[in-house]
C-alpha cells in the first residue's frame, strides 16, 4: 500500500491547543490545502467578476440568470458522475485535471474580453464547464484527504477548510473582485481568477504522485452504474447516515433559501443603509461558520459526535428566528453569527465522519450523493421562499426556518439510534 505515511513520519505529539494546525506538518496537504485555498479565493473573485462581466455585456437579469443557470445544470447533471470517477480514478489526476480546466476556462473569457470577441454565449458555456469542474472536484478531494492524513487529524484538515472557505470565497474574495472590477475592467479581473487558479495548477503538480496515490488496488470492471447503486445501497442502509443526509435536505430546504433571498429585503426594510447591513449580515454568518470550524477542530471529536453533531445542527438553526422578527441591527448580526458558528462546527463533523466511518472505496460516491442531495433542494428552497413572502409574514417563514431543524434532527438522532451507533463505533 502507497500512503503518505511512508514518505515522511509526523511530530509524535500535538497539544490541544494547536491540534487544527497538526495536518500542516505534512508536506503533500500544505500543497494541497494552499491549492484548494488558492481556488476557494479564485471561486469567490469569480463570482462578482462573471456578474459585473455579464452586466458589462448586456444589463438584463436574464442574462445573468441564464449564466448561473448553467452552471448549476453543469454542477447536478456531473456531480453523482463525479463521485462514482473519484472512487475509481487517480484523485489527484482528478483534482489536477479540474484545476487545468479551470485556468483554461477562465484564461479564454479573459483573452475574449480584453478582445472584445465576448459574448453571453459564452459566459453560460464558460460557467457550465466550470460547474462541471466542481461537480467532480469535491468528491475528490473529500476522499483524497484520508489517503493523506491519519485518521485522527482529518477533524483539524476538514476544519481548515472550513474556516478557509467563508473567508476567502464570502467575503475577502468578492470584496477584492468588486474593487478591482470596479478600478479597471473585468478582463483583467477573469486574468488575475486565471492567474490564481494557475499557481494552485503549479502546487497541485508539485506534489509527489507516489504520496498521494489514490487507488491502492486495481480498480475492478463493474459497471459505473453498479457503482452507483452500490452508493446508494450503502446510504439506504446505514441509518445514522440515511437519517443525516434527509435532514441536510430539509435544512437545505427551509434555511438556505430565506436566508439567501429574503435577507436583502429584510435588511433593505428594516434599516437605514440596506446594502450595507446585508453586507455585514451575511459577513456575520461567513465569520460565524469560520469561528465554529476552528473550535470544534481544535479539539478531540467528540466521544458522542453524532449526538454532538444533530445538537449542534439544530440548535444553531434557532436564532434564524431573531433573524425573521428583530428591527436591530446588532441582534440581527449576532443572530447570523451564532447561525453561523452552528452551520460550520456541524458541518466539520460531518465531513470528518464520512472520511472516517465510510468504507474509502465508495467514500467519493458517498460524498457526491451527500453534495447531490443539497444541491437538489436548493433551487427549490430559491424558488419557493420569495413566492411565500408574499403570501405569509417573514417573520413566521424564519419561524418555521428556526424550529423546523431542531425538530428534525431530535427525530433523526432518534430514528437513526445514533446514540447506540456511536457508542458502538468510537472515534
Amino acid at each position: 500500500m502507497s500512503s503518505q505515511f511512508d514518505v515522511e513520519t509526523p511530530e509524535p505529539r500535538t497539544t490541544d491547543r494547536w491540534r487544527v494546525f497538526a495536518p500542516l506538518r505534512f508536506r503533500e496537504y500544505r500543497l494541497l490545502i494552499a491549492a484548494v485555498s488558492l481556488s476557494i479565493f479564485a471561486e469567490g473573485m469569480w463570482t462578482v467578476v462573471a456578474a459585473l462581466q455579464v452586466i458589462a455585456l448586456d444589463n438584463d437579469p436574464a442574462a445573468l440568470s441564464l449564466v448561473a443557470t448553467c452552471l448549476g445544470t453543469g454542477l447536478v447533471c456531473f456531480v453523482l458522475v463525479g463521485g462514482i470517477a473519484a472512487d475509481r480514478l487517480n484523485r489527484r489526476n482528478i483534482i489536477i485535471t479540474v484545476e487545468a480546466v479551470n485556468l483554461a476556462v477562465v484564461s479564454t473569457v479573459a483573452v475574449l474580453s480584453w478582445t472584445g470577441a465576448l459574448r453571453i454565449w459564452h459566459m453560460a458555456v464558460a460557467a457550465a464547464c466550470l460547474g462541471i469542474a466542481v461537480a467532480f472536484f469535491f468528491p475528490a478531494y473529500s476522499a483524497l484527504l484520508p489517503r493523506l492524513l491519519p485518521a485522527e487529524q482529518l477533524l483539524a484538515a476538514n476544519g481548515i477548510e472550513g474556516m478557509v472557505r467563508p473567508v476567502l470565497q464570502q467575503a475577502i474574495g468578492p470584496a477584492a473582485a468588486g474593487v478591482l472590477v470596479g478600478l479597471t475592467f473585468p478582463w483583467i479581473g477573469a486574468t488575475t481568477v486565471a492567474t490564481l487558479f494557475a499557481v494552485g495548477l503549479a502546487l497541485l503538480v508539485a506534489t509527489r504522485p507516489a504520496a498521494v496515490a489514490a487507488i491502492d488496488e486495481p480498480a475492478d470492471s463493474k459497471h459505473v452504474l453498479h457503482d452507483l447503486r452500490d452508493g446508494f445501497t450503502f446510504m439506504t442502509r446505514t441509518p445514522w447516515l440515511l437519517w443525516t443526509l434527509l435532514v441536510a435536505s430539509v435544512y437545505v430546504l427551509v434555511v438556505l433559501g430565506p436566508i439567501e433571498v429574503l435577507v436583502p429585503f429584510i435588511a433593505e426594510q428594516r434599516f437605514a443603509d440596506g446594502p450595507r447591513a446585508y453586507g455585514f449580515i451575511m459577513a456575520g454568518f461567513g465569520i460565524g461558520s469560520a469561528v465554529g470550524a476552528l473550535v470544534v477542530s481544535s479539539t478531540r471529536m467528540p466521544r458522542r459526535y453524532l449526538t454532538a453533531m444533530m445538537a449542534i445542527w439544530g440548535l444553531g438553526a434557532l436564532p434564524l428566528i431573531v433573524v425573521g422578527s428583530t428591527w436591530s441591527f446588532p441582534l440581527m448580526l449576532a443572530a447570523a453569527f451564532f447561525v453561523g458558528i452552528g452551520d460550520g462546527a456541524s458541518m466539520v463533523i460531518w465531513g470528518t465522519l464520512l472520511q472516517r466511518r465510510v468504507p474509502t472505496e465508495m467514500l467519493g460516491r458517498v460524498s457526491s450523493l451527500d453534495f447531490f442531495v443539497s444541491l437538489v433542494f436548493l433551487p427549490v428552497s430559491y424558488a419557493i421562499a420569495g413566492p411565500l413572502s408574499k403570501i405569509v409574514g417573514m417573520q413566521w417563514i424564519f419561524l418555521v426556518s428556526g424550529i423546523v431543524p431542531l425538530v428534525l434532527t431530535a427525530i433523526a438522532w432518534t430514528a437513526g439510534k445514533m446514540r447506540a451507533d456511536e457508542l458502538a463505533h468510537p472515534l
